[in-house]
């Protein structure tokens, strides 16, 4: 049921327009029970969505399985064709869409749209790609045959969204699926159904042929992906999430030996130099960190400041954080949305507190929020120790935790004491200095006196345990690829 006094008409309409059944064959399907989808900014709920079964999961396997061989063998202009289809239709009803991602994820207006136009992107990227798969032919070096290379479809894909990009991260993972190829069985976080479900839709509506994507939405992912990774008929797993839950399909995975890439956890380190632009530092630091309210995995985590202008960057981004207007993201001006849930809140609450026990210090907010909603303020927290907590967890939270450095060697080996790897910052006016730096992070990624690296045409992805393989870019479609040789003789 809608919730009548929290929902506006327009709020409403945008949340009917949205299936919530199961998508399978190119079907909607009900199922017995159903999951509520609740309003981080209120903890009602906006409405009810399907609740998966192992068997539902099996019959969206099933119906890819079927689907595969047709798939894979349509010309890839067709392929192309179907993905530009949808780059359209998003772009067409992208506010729809953007009060839809507001309401079940609770980031403001604007940057659901933002999130809107960049899965778009990434559909017209693949579409791009899909008619772009070379191969190879050459001569053997001994004489007396040639070599032929080809790429083919992986097959079936299985791939698990996150809650906090659903639509861009949908889009990230089925473009390149069908500008490969592959079909594919989606399983989007139980926070935020709805994102994947009208990207089904979409997508349905864009032309692609029943069976190529199915969707299932579930209160209980282990019991029923757990049966879908094990069938033999999955060949591949792209999964956005935590490392821990990363690591242990990882380890369901090698069972059948199955294609993965793991974009997992990140604990981004931010670099400012004493010779940085300050003005642009803290730009990029309000990017880097309150993108997404802080709930992004390429978020700054933890923020190295030289000592000679460590005091001042730090006023100026307390100034900054301190007049972000904070509320339900789909008020005007809103820019701090409420987190996720009432856990996110609450981890933010002990990691900041953690830290303020060992000597940090607010410059602003540090204390949650009371009345209604999943809220909490930006925060700017000072002479943040590195045994804390917060310097070694993923915050997902808007908190910019501060401390001083003196020299290059000592930044690097502090902002490279963690077992993630997926992004870091680096704001300096040297060169030199600045690639130097760049090379010498642990990480996938690097923005270079820029706060955000995200790109569809960009491959984006870490080392160590922030994840393998890479999304996006010239080598997102090889993820759903695999490479076959063919030896003739003369």
């Amino acid at each position: 049921m809608l919730t009548e006094d929290t929902l506006t008409a327009e709020e409403r309409a945008a949340i009917e327009s949205v299936p919530t059944g199961l998508f399978i064959d190119g079907e909607w399907r009900t199922t017995a029970s159903t999951l509520p989808v609740l309003d981080p900014a209120t903890g009602q709920p906006l409405c009810s969505v399907a609740d998966a079964t192992p068997d539902d999961g099996l019959a969206a396997l099933t119906a890819a399985a079927a689907a595969q061989a047709g798939w894979a063998a349509t010309p890839p202009r067709e392929r192309s064709d179907i993905l530009m289809r949808a780059h359209r239709l998003l772009l067409d009803e992208a506010d729809r869409l953007a009060t839809v991602a507001t309401l079940e994820m609770g980031k403001p207006l604007a940057e659901a749209r933002g999130e809107i136009t960049y899965a778009a992107e990434f559909f017209r990227w693949f579409a791009e790609e899909a008619v772009r798969l070379d191969g190879g032919y050459m001569p053997a070096p001994g004489g007396g045959s040639r070599f032929l290379v080809t790429k083919q479809p992986v097959g079936p894909s299985l791939l698990i969204t996150p809650w906090n990009f659903p639509m861009a991260m949908g889009a990230r993972k089925i473009g390149p699926a069908l500008a490969a190829g592959c079909t594919s069985v989606v399983k989007p976080a139980e926070q935020t159904p709805l994102c994947t479900l009208a990207l089904a839709e979409i997508l349905h509506r864009a032309g692609v042929p029943a069976g190529v994507v199915n969707v299932v939405t579930t209160s209980d992912p282990g019991r029923l992906m757990t049966p879908l990774i094990l069938d033999e008929r999955s060949r591949k797993l792209s999964f956005t999430g935590s490392t821990a839950v990363g690591k242990l399909l990882l380890e369901q995975c090698a069972r059948t030996v199955m294609r993965t890439s793991m974009e997992l956890g990140g604990n981004a380190p931010f670099l400012v130099f004493d010779d940085a632009d300050l003005d642009a530092a803290v730009e990029g630091a309000m990017a880097a960190k309150m993108r997404n309210i802080g709930q992004a995995c390429t978020a700054a985590n933890r923020f190295f400041v030289q000592r000679g202008v460590v005091a001042e960057f730090a006023e100026r981004l307390a100034a900054r954080m301190a007049a972000l207007p904070l509320g339900r993201g789909t008020e005007p001006g809103v820019v701090v949305g409420p987190l996720i849930d009432e856990d996110a809140v609450a981890k933010v609450t002990e990691l900041v507190a953690d830290a303020r026990e060992r000597g940090a210090r607010a410059l602003v907010g540090g204390e949650p929020m009371t009345g209604p909603g999943n809220f909490y303020p930006a925060t700017v927290l000072v002479d943040v120790p590195d045994d804390a907590r917060i310097c070694h967890t993923e915050v997902f939270g808007p908190v910019a935790s501060i401390a001083a450095f003196d020299t290059e060697a000592e930044v690097l080996d502090r902002a490279n004491d963690t077992p993630y790897g997926l992004v870091g910052y680096v704001y300096t006016e040297s060169l030199r200095r600045g690639l130097r730096v760049c090379e010498a992070l642990d990480t996938g990624m690097v923005g270079l006196n820029q706060g955000v690296v995200s790109n569809p045409a960009a491959p984006f992805g870490g080392v160590k345990e922030s994840g393998l393989g890479r999304e996006g870019g010239l080598v997102g479609i090889d993820e759903f690829l695999e490479i076959k040789y063919i030896g003739v003789t003369l």
